[in-house]
């Protein structure tokens, strides 16, 4: 049975009540109060074995208190909640030491369990390397699939190891990457970024490495690769499955020696760089086209971060527009507003382009319209009629939806969505590995539906799809799905 007595800090009565009955149930020991000031006085009493507090509390921002419990007591491990779901919230939970940051609301089984690890393995996280305050939030949304995002960022910000990013084009790998990099441990060392597509093949080696005086025609002087000038910092390897087998060799050296050698080049070159990989293809289909070796594969995918695309998380695009009307202020344009029918219709938008072709949208309505309410009318135009989500819109209080003009099969449903996909291939075929893509597209919304529906559940969700449990544990893996467990 567990055992431990837990100090408890939030000023919402009825957060506490639900806290203290499932630790208690659990087997530990909780006291709990609404203010800052008698939390602080527990830990420089010496009680408590673990501390769990809200960060917006009445009297003390729990962002202040953390470093003054933690440079007292840097043994106790403090697991933080706030309702402000940001970026920058799960960031500085990070660097003040907190054990682990949870956004509300949150899974209770989740909060005992994460209890349960840390009293086992308390640890000691230092803020000497902290970064700065930054109000320039790199990274908007407060959507649960956001969160899972924030929380994976910053428990690597203390650490080299090396990322891949995966995700359609327009859902901001590069700007993750850029994450990692400002906010950890390497943030004084330069962030170097490579997009492999925009480089001529054979010139990739001689990009990434550096060449030698000589090393072949035109090479007339030494030249400095991305690995030389990243050194002490991070390498980011944008688009990484349009790398050439001849570079992926030399990659998957530096990655197993941490040394490479320039074109033309005899001797080694130690380096001292963290590697963060991204593409919008699937790697496992060209590994099966042996066009991207597995083993360089393995070597990279240590920690894979899945962005979901934009339609996965309308909720954010309230907060995503007001961003970049910020941004767009901030340069000299004017400030807009979007009216209630406008945004609705943004949420309804398929969004091929994800947040990407947001920002992009935004940048046009500042730039093009004198009004400073955006109405549904002007997005209507905007967006030229493209397909929307299979949702209703948002219906007025006492009015009742429409019912819908046209229903629309399954089958219909995807050879619309081909036909559509093909259009767009006009004059060439589509990339290779088409099958595989597809089966993907349509496997992944499925068995996320099937989790949804079943609040996470797998055996449950297993038995609805009709799958074997672990057939339906190795899909969630391979397609990096994200199992939210909620309480009904």
């Amino acid at each position: 049975m567990p055992s431990g007595q837990i100090l408890l800090a939030d000023d919402d009565a009825a957060i506490r009540t639900v806290l203290n009955q499932a630790l208690s149930r659990a087997g530990y020991e909780v006291r709990s109060t609404s203010n800052a000031a008698i939390l602080w006085r527990w830990v420089s009493q010496g009680e408590g074995d673990l501390v769990i507090t809200d960060v917006m509390m009445p009297d003390e921002n729990a962002f202040d208190l953390l470093p003054r419990i933690k440079k007292m007591r840097p043994e106790l491990p403090i697991i933080v909640m706030s309702a402000q779901n940001t970026f920058m919230t799960a960031i500085k939970a990070s660097e003040r030491g907190a054990y682990e940051y949870l956004p509300k609301p949150f899974d209770l089984k989740e909060l005992v369990a994460v209890v349960g690890r840390a009293l086992s393995r308390p640890r000691t996280l230092s803020n000497a390397n902290a970064a700065p305050e930054n109000e320039d939030i790199p990274l908007v949304g407060r959507s649960q699939a956001m969160q899972e995002i924030y929380r994976a960022l910053a428990r690597l910000m203390p650490t080299d190891l090396t990322v891949m990013i995966t995700g359609e084009s327009g859902t901001g790998k590069e700007l993750v990457a850029k994450a990692l990099h400002d906010y950890g441990k390497r943030r004084q060392g330069p962030f170097v970024a490579v997009n492999m597509a925009a480089i001529p093949r054979e010139l990739i080696e001689s990009e990434l490495f550096g060449h030698e005086k000589g090393a072949f025609t035109g090479a007339t002087a030494r030249n400095t690769g991305r690995f030389e000038q990243a050194e002490g910092g991070t390498l980011f390897l944008d688009e990484i499955g349009d790398m050439p087998m001849e570079a992926q060799t030399r990659l998957l050296r530096v990655l197993q020696q941490g040394e490479y050698t320039t074109v033309g080049g005899r001797v080694p070159i130690k380096t001292n760089v963290r590697i963060v990989a991204a593409t919008n293809k699937d790697l496992r289909v060209l590994i099966q086209q042996g066009l991207f070796r597995e083993d360089l594969y393995f070597r990279l995918n240590v920690v894979p971060l899945r962005l979901p695309p934009l339609r996965e998380r309308v909720e954010d695009i309230p907060d995503l527009v007001r961003h970049f009307f910020v941004l767009v202020e901030k340069e000299g344009l004017s400030r807009k507003q979007l009216d209630v029918e406008a945004m609705d219709r943004l949420k309804r938008y398929r969004w091929p382009g994800n947040v990407r072709e947001l920002e992009n949208l935004v940048r046009r309505l500042a730039a093009l319209y004198p009004q400073d309410t955006i109405t549904g009318a002007i997005i209507e135009a905007e967006l030229d009629a493209q397909p929307l989500l299979p949702t209703q819109p948002a219906v007025a209080a006492g009015k009742t939806a429409p019912a819908p003009q046209t229903s629309e099969g399954l089958s219909d449903a995807v050879e619309r969505h081909l036909a559509e996909y093909f259009s767009g291939f006009r004059d060439t075929l589509p990339p290779p590995g088409l099958y595989h893509r597809i089966l993907r597209e349509i496997e992944g919304p499925l068995i996320g539906a099937a989790l949804a529906a079943t609040r996470g559940n797998q055996i449950r969700a297993a038995e609805l799809l009709g799958v074997n449990r672990n057939t339906l544990r190795k899909k969630v893996r391979d397609l990096e799905l994200t199992v939210m467990r909620t309480n009904r």
